[in-house]
């Protein structure tokens, strides 16, 4: 095989063998093929697509390149959620410690990413002392003890994705729908789980702008899981405003902490308790998915989730005061509100704007190495529908230097849209695939 002629099959829209997908990903991992032909044919799969038997091919090597956790000697149902990410997105970290409550083991690996959304190990990073860089004994320590762990990507597990995604980063191939599937898959698959519920983000906050295009993913995910023998189900969700009112690392852990004691926004309590009627739903504690919605609603009420969470804090090396005293996290040093030009209808936020505004001031990556301020971000004062006076805040930018504070101040203004009607209310949950 050349590789030169893979990228030009690929480039062409040919469909490539098992042996060829190995051939390119295998040769690229043992630096046998530079960086810019592998680019080339991230950027040749961007624009032509792989068909399902391509990504299963993909998924398998990326699995075998590392080794794959075992935990049957954990008793119970293994069920991870993970979302493809959103502004505001701090879901897994509700979610997971109410499905853990009920009874469900929740093993949550993630990885680090660029980009305007965020993350959930930079979210959870912000907590002093927090650890998620484990070993995979320790990590299953910690699930075996309290039934939730939350670990970063190390290099035992699936190494060569992580190799592949810091490429994609950096030639702008990131948001691919069969790269991103073979990607997360072989994350999952890896770590051992027997079930997954994702949340695939739709909308101008998220990688997948239209809805066909993340019935897409999640179809091609829940095709590679089912290959698998796993259990596969996909929420296709809004995220053209951002969830909750929270978009900043610090600042969403406040609002996770909120949200788990039953004060939190209605959408993002919401969405939540939906992910883990589903997770609790798979992970066999009930029969039928209205039990299990009843289930996570009671874990809510009762504050197990919460508890739960803190537990799993203190078994991670984190303080679990932050839940109850948010000075104890990293806080800003400036504020700036944002005010409404005129009076009327809040009609659109748009979350890519918010995301990259937060982005712009430390809250995010614009580069795979870039560090992350965890004290900054946007709290929303309003969302899509409420009526605003002239003058009234829209938001509040949160931030530790001025460098680039009027540039996002602006971006955030011209995120809010203002009608003179009132708009019709979105759906938050679009479809359920699988």
């Amino acid at each position: 095989m050349r590789t030169t002629d893979l990228i030009h099959q690929k480039r062409e829209g040919e469909e490539l063998s098992a042996e060829e997908i190995v051939y390119m990903v295998d040769g690229y991992s043992r630096g046998e093929i530079p960086d810019f032909q592998m680019a080339a044919f991230l950027m040749a799969v961007y624009f032509s697509g792989m068909s399902e038997d391509e990504a299963t091919a993909m998924t398998d090597y990326l699995v075998r390149s590392g080794d794959s956790l075992d935990l049957s000697d954990i008793p119970g149902v293994k069920v991870e959620k993970y979302s493809t990410g959103g502004v505001g997105d701090k879901t897994t970290l509700i979610a997971a410690p109410i499905a853990a409550a009920a009874g469900v083991v929740v093993p949550i690996i993630a990885s680090r990413t660029s980009g305007f959304m965020g993350n959930t190990l930079d979210k959870i990073g912000s907590i002093p002392g927090f650890r998620t860089d484990l070993s995979l004994e320790d990590f299953k320590a910690v699930l075996k003890a309290h039934g939730l762990a939350f670990m970063q990507q190390n290099q035992d597990i699936a190494p060569a994705d992580e190799r592949v995604y810091a490429l994609r980063d950096l030639s702008s191939t990131v948001d691919s729908i069969p790269l991103m599937a073979s990607s997360i898959m072989s994350k999952k698959l890896a770590a051992g789980v027997d079930a997954v519920i994702f949340d695939v983000k739709v909308g101008a906050g998220a990688h997948m702008k239209k809805q066909l295009d993340a019935r897409r993913l999640a179809q091609m995910m829940i095709t590679i899981g089912r290959r698998a023998d796993k259990r596969i189900q996909a929420l296709i969700t809004d995220m053209n405003q951002p969830i909750g009112f929270a978009i900043g690392n610090a600042l969403e852990i406040m609002e996770v902490s909120q949200t788990l004691q039953n004060m939190g926004p209605s959408d993002l309590t919401r969405i939540s308790l939906e992910l883990a009627a589903r997770m609790i739903h798979f992970g066999k504690v009930t029969k039928t998915l209205d039990e299990a919605r009843e289930i996570a609603q009671n874990k809510l009420i009762d504050l197990s989730g919460y508890r739960k969470f803190k537990e799993v804090i203190t078994a991670q090396g984190g303080n679990p005061q932050v839940m109850d005293r948010f000075e104890l996290l990293p806080n800003a040093m400036g504020a700036r509100e944002i005010f409404s030009p005129r009076g009327g209808f809040v009609s659109a936020i748009n979350a890519e704007d918010i995301g990259r505004a937060a982005a712009m001031i430390g809250g995010g990556r614009e580069i795979f190495s870039d560090e992350v301020d965890p004290a900054v971000g946007v709290i929303l004062e309003v969302k899509t529908g409420a009526r605003v006076d002239s003058g009234s805040v829209l938001a509040r930018l949160y931030y530790t230097n001025e460098e680039r504070v009027e540039e996002a101040a602006e971006m955030v203004e011209d995120a809010f849209r203002i009608s003179n009607s009132e708009p019709e209310s979105r759906e938050l949950i679009l479809e359920v695939v699988g």
